[in-house]
Order: C-alpha cells, then structure tokens, then sequence
C-alpha cells in the first residue's frame, strides 16, 4: 500500500473513535476492545475511489495468520471493507504498535467450518449475527508478508 496516501478512517462514530485511540497510543489503548476481545486497524483501497479506508475489526490468530469476519452485525450486506479487500486483497493491518502489509482471502466452505469456531469463542455474537442474515458471513484470512 502506498504509504503517503491519505487514509480515510470509518465514519461510523464509535469505531472512529477506537481508531483515533489506537493509533494515537499505538494500540495500547484500544488492541484489547473488551476483556479478551482483541482488535485490529485493517487498511483497504476502496474498490471505486482508490482511497485508502481503514476500520477497527475484533481478530483471531490461526497460526501466523490473522482472522476478521466480515459480519457488520448481520446486516444483510456485506461491509464496504469486506467488498474492498475482494477487490485487491493487498490490505495493511496494525495489530497493537506493529504494522504490515498481508494479502487477504475469503476462507472457502470447509475451512470457514474449522474456523468458525475459534471466531466465535473470543466473540459469540458472531453466531446470532449469522442467524439474523440469509447470507453467510464470511471469514477472512489475513497472511502477512504477502
């Protein structure tokens, strides 16, 4: 990612605000969201504007790997972030104070059923958004480094 571009950050207002915490205590402040629930700064181009967009996303590890799921609550439409990184899956993600590049990737049916509960034991809600939605919600797979 072009690092002197201008990044937008979400316009939703409490997730703006967590971004603004993050990044002015480099994570601190913000990489833990709750108790156990830690949380991540994904970094996409949009797919129209080109503009960098960056929002705050709970995370799980699986190996190196990092995991986010694109639920937006179990809105019936996936998240503009999830429809940017299919896009170009080059994203940028800072977890606490470290930064990197990583290529992003849909997890395909028999690995979203291995991965979708390591998701839902840091966050269970994931399951009740799932069954508000006809569509499935996807996990993403971030590998850094690629």
């Amino acid at each position: 990612m072009t690092e002197d571009q201008q990044v937008v950050d979400s316009p939703r207002g409490w997730v703006n605000r967590h971004i603004q915490r993050y990044l002015r205590t480099g994570g601190e402040d913000g990489h833990e969201w709750k108790p156990g629930v830690p949380t991540l700064l994904l970094t996409t181009r949009g797919r129209r504007s080109g503009q960098l967009r960056r929002t705050a996303l709970i995370y799980v590890h699986d190996g190196t790997d990092y995991l986010v799921v694109a639920s937006d609550g179990g809105d019936p439409r996936h998240p503009a972030w999830y429809h940017n990184l299919t896009a170009d899956p080059q994203v940028h993600v800072q977890v606490g104070k470290d930064e990197f590049d990583a290529r992003a990737r849909t997890a395909g049916d028999d690995e979203r059923a291995r991965l979708w509960p390591l998701v839902t034991e840091v966050w269970p809600a994931y399951d009740s958004y799932q069954e508000k939605t006809d569509r499935q919600i996807p996990i993403v797979v971030l590998t850094p480094g690629t």
